[in-house]
C-alpha cells in the first residue's frame, strides 16, 4: 500500500509541475505578444520619423538656410 501512496504523490507532484509550466508558458506567450505589439508601434513611429526627416532634408535642399540672423529662431531660455 505504501507503494500506491508514493505513486499517487508522485503523480500529484507531476501534475503540479505541469500546471506550473503551463502557467509559465501562458505568461511568456502574453509577454511575447505584448513585445511584438510594441515593436510594431515602434516600427511605425520610426517610419514616420524617417519620412519627416526626409521631408525636412528635401525642404532644406530646396531652401537652404542662409547666414541671416533674422531668419533664425530665438535661442532657448533655460
Amino acid at each position: 500500500m505504501g507503494s500506491q501512496s508514493e505513486l499517487e504523490q508522485r503523480l500529484v507532484d507531476l501534475e503540479m509541475r505541469v500546471a506550473f509550466q503551463e502557467q509559465a508558458l501562458t505568461e511568456l506567450s502574453d509577454a511575447l505578444a505584448g513585445a511584438r505589439e510594441e515593436e510594431g508601434r515602434n516600427a511605425l513611429l520610426l517610419h514616420r520619423v524617417l519620412e519627416e526627416l526626409k521631408q525636412m532634408r528635401m525642404a532644406m535642399s530646396t531652401n537652404p538656410i542662409t547666414g541671416d540672423a533674422s531668419q533664425e529662431p530665438p535661442p532657448p531660455h533655460y
